[in-house]
């Protein structure tokens, strides 16, 4: 098991205090929306859509917001790309509610592999900040697995999307999780120094 250190003030590439709630938060949603996902493998895609649309809308709103708050200028611009791809898809999804499942899979497909590319980029530039980034990595090879894959292999109907959609939502929801909670140790390990 690693520890956490604190690093010197220079090095900091954000700080956790103010970044592990929102992480918590947008694994948290993460994980509701795969439930509702899994639990109504039957909804229609308008439904799917919708419940995409508000998911991709509050989780591109804190990837904005951590965009913001990012102190590094590398990491700053992939989390706004990444904000910014999920809220146009969720804005899309709210106002074009008779989506399509192909024009669906390809904007979850596109947000997902983003969103891996953005996790996996600021796993790179924390690895000298805290230990255990791989939980960031694997979030990031989670998210963009799961968009190449409903890419290039888009299922014919709502109930699998409902089904892969769910699941990743879920894995990539609890990784986040786990990554804020380190960040949370490594807040207090600071505060407490």
């Amino acid at each position: 098991m690693s520890s956490l250190s604190p690093t010197p003030a220079s090095s900091v590439v954000i700080d956790p205090r103010r970044a592990w709630p929102l992480l918590l938060t947008r694994g948290a949603v993460a994980v509701v929306f795969g439930l509702i996902a899994l639990l109504w493998p039957a909804v229609t895609v308008l439904a799917l859509a919708l419940i995409f649309g508000v998911y991709s809308l509050i989780d591109g709103i804190g990837g904005v917001i951590h965009a913001a708050r990012s102190g590094d200028r590398g990491h700053r611009w992939f989390s706004l790309i990444g904000g910014a791809l999920g809220i146009a898809a969720g804005v899309v999804a709210l106002v074009w509610p008779a989506i399509t499942v192909l024009v669906l899979a390809t904007l979850v497909g596109a947000w997902a592999v983003v969103t891996g590319v953005a996790e996996i980029a600021a796993a790179i530039r924390l690895r000298h900040q805290i230990r255990g980034e791989v939980f960031l990595i694997i979030a990031g090879a989670v998210s963009a697995v799961a968009g190449i894959l409903i890419l290039f292999q888009p299922i014919a109907g709502a109930f699998g999307i409902a089904i892969v959609v769910g699941s990743y939502a879920i894995v990539y929801g609890l990784v986040l999780a786990v990554l804020a909670i380190r960040l949370r140790s490594l807040a207090k390990a600071t505060t407490s120094h």
